[in-house]
């Protein structure tokens, strides 16, 4: 049999494309739009950390709080009062969407999980984006209490607390992304689990503790950490007269820090996922 023939190219009057002919195998499915595709991860994924996660989120919630009532008799007010309580609140962020993305994402490798995202036609990046999204919406409620809490602890005044709401995702995006990424890059699933706690440590020493006393060298590894500018924005808020401008940096660096470790996320995914 001829190539033309076995193609279906050849002559005839029906064209050889029929499926009684054999010849010609059936058209998979399109692949699904991003978008929709995000919002379908997301809301899955939202309805499973709303299960699982409530309790961690006490514990994260409960872990600030503590932080900040034991730093109240060392910190009085001021710059040191203002880094106290943004760190806190930011560190709600890190806990559940730095390290527990960090663990979601080395267990779901190391169990075969994303043989199963693998197979569905959906893309990477909704994948992750989705994930993310999920568990940096999740530390909403856990960051407003922290901050509401510290601004009554330290007589802070409360009203810019609208801020949190560009803080928490911009954040929570780049921590996201920083948690996915390691998660899916650790070789183990208990590397993962470190890796998250070490990230989540670093935000704790470098975005609790006032940026004034800390050395010269642990200052530059803080401006390399994702959560300091949205640790920064959310202090500036705090000052009698907020330098509005500074505020709009900080959150624009932290957005472009966020773009970038999802798309280093979004290639640890597709790295991954053929492996």
């Amino acid at each position: 049999m001829s190539a033309r023939t076995a193609t279906g190219t050849g002559g005839g009057t029906g064209g050889g494309t029929g499926p009684e002919d054999g010849a010609g195998a059936a058209p998979l499915a399109p692949r699904a739009r991003l978008l929709p595709a995000l919002g379908a991860v997301y809301r899955a994924q939202l309805s499973r950390a709303r299960v699982a996660r409530i309790p961690l989120l006490f514990v994260a919630t409960f872990q600030s709080v503590g932080i900040m009532v034991l730093l109240r008799g060392v910190v009085s007010g001021g710059d040191p009062a203002r880094s106290v309580v943004s760190g806190s609140a930011v560190l709600v962020v890190a806990f559940v969407a730095l390290n527990l993305l960090a663990q979601y994402f080395g267990q779901l490798r190391a169990g075969g999980g994303l043989d199963h995202y693998a197979t569905l036609p959906v893309p990477p990046a909704a994948v992750v984006l989705g994930a993310a999204a999920a568990y940096a919406s999740f530390t909403l409620p856990g960051t407003v209490v922290t901050a509401v809490v510290g601004c009554l602890l330290f007589q802070l005044p409360m009203a810019h607390l609208w801020v949190l709401a560009a803080v928490v995702p911009l954040a929570g995006a780049a921590l996201s992304g920083l948690g996915a990424a390691l998660g899916l890059l650790a070789p183990r699933q208990e590397l993962a689990t470190l890796g998250g706690q070490l990230g989540m440590s670093a935000a704790l020493l470098l975005g609790v503790l006032p940026a004034g006393r800390m050395p010269e060298l642990i200052g530059w590894a803080r401006d390399l950490l994702p959560s300091t500018y949205g640790v920064e924005a959310l202090a500036r808020t705090f000052a009698p007269h907020p330098d509005w401008p500074a505020v709009v940096g900080d959150l624009g660096i932290c957005a472009a820090v966020g773009v970038l470790s999802l798309a280093l996320a979004t290639w640890a995914y597709r790295r991954a996922a053929v492996r």
